[in-house]
């Protein structure tokens, strides 16, 4: 995520990677979000991140503090919606807006902006064979919106380059009980950062998520991460530019108005070159065109 002159260990760790932890399970919504939508109809969610850390996860994946007594606080928002195209076939949309924020012994930095965009194509083919199990194909595309600047002083807060995901889901739900599991798996390709002359390494990622409901409340427990390959900086390869996590997030869910608030915690069990700390996350799914 980052470029050139962008190499004080500490800020390499620190708020551009604090923006990436919070990303990594964006997609997930509610499970009613995990079956594709009718013709007409859709969801809208709205999720704020909160991360306040001074550890990371380092090379080895041990956990340590950022150099030079290294602060990251991020705050994100992300606007996601759905709506039903065709029989069998809906699409996602993204946007964000951040707030970076990364301090240390040498000099405090502040970024606030619009992130990265992210659309999607989801199809569900059994559904075309009559069937009704289940599972549905995704693919998507990360364009570089977010602000992106080859500076030493500056937080990045995109990428500056685009990524490709193809991703494979499935769940089930327990009727008549309100229980349910779901998840996927995907793949992402990466292209070239061309001002930073970085090519971050292809990442597999997966989501998998467990929860009930009972009147109007409920919870659920998802597990989700990814595991990078080693990236090229100049054309050179670097197994130590290798970015992994492991999350797991416990949440509380009420019945509110049209639709359904969250509350959880999301803690970072193992990684590499990535922060440590744990993310408040809160989110409110909403549907529209029943």
């Amino acid at each position: 995520m980052g470029s050139g002159p962008w190499i004080v260990p500490g800020v390499r760790s620190g708020a551009s990677f604090a923006l990436l932890a919070i990303c990594v399970g964006l997609a997930p919504a509610p499970a009613r979000a995990q079956w594709v939508e009718p013709p007409g109809r859709g969801w809208v969610t709205l999720a704020l991140y909160h991360q306040d850390t001074r550890d990371h996860f380092d090379t080895s994946g041990d956990r340590r503090a950022f150099f030079a007594d290294g602060h990251a606080v991020s705050t994100a928002a992300f606007l996601t919606g759905a709506v039903g195209l065709m029989h069998g076939v809906d699409a996602w949309a993204q946007l964000s807006f951040q707030r970076l924020r990364y301090d240390d012994g040498g000099m405090d930095r502040l970024a606030t902006g619009p992130g990265d965009a992210r659309l999607w194509l989801r199809a569900a083919p059994f559904r075309w064979l009559g069937s009704s199990f289940p599972f549905a194909i995704r693919g998507g595309v990360k364009l570089p919106v977010g602000d992106f600047r080859v500076v030493s002083d500056f937080i990045p807060l995109g990428d500056g380059q685009r990524d490709w995901e193809l991703i494979a889901e499935a769940g089930h739900s327990f009727w008549p009980r309100s229980t349910y599991v779901s998840g996927w798996v995907g793949y992402r390709w990466r292209e070239e950062n061309r001002e930073s002359l970085k090519d971050h390494g292809d990442e597999l990622f997966y989501f998998v998520q467990a929860g009930t409901q009972a009147g109007r409340w409920g919870c659920r427990i998802a597990l989700d991460g990814w595991d990078g390959a080693a990236g090229v900086t100049e054309g050179v390869w670097v197994p130590s530019f290798q970015r992994d996590l492991v999350q797991l997030q416990p949440s509380l869910l009420r019945r509110i108005g049209p639709g359904e608030a969250e509350l959880g915690v999301r803690f970072n069990l193992s990684g590499r070159n990535i922060p440590a700390g744990h993310t408040v996350v809160s989110r409110y799914f909403m549907r529209w065109g029943n």
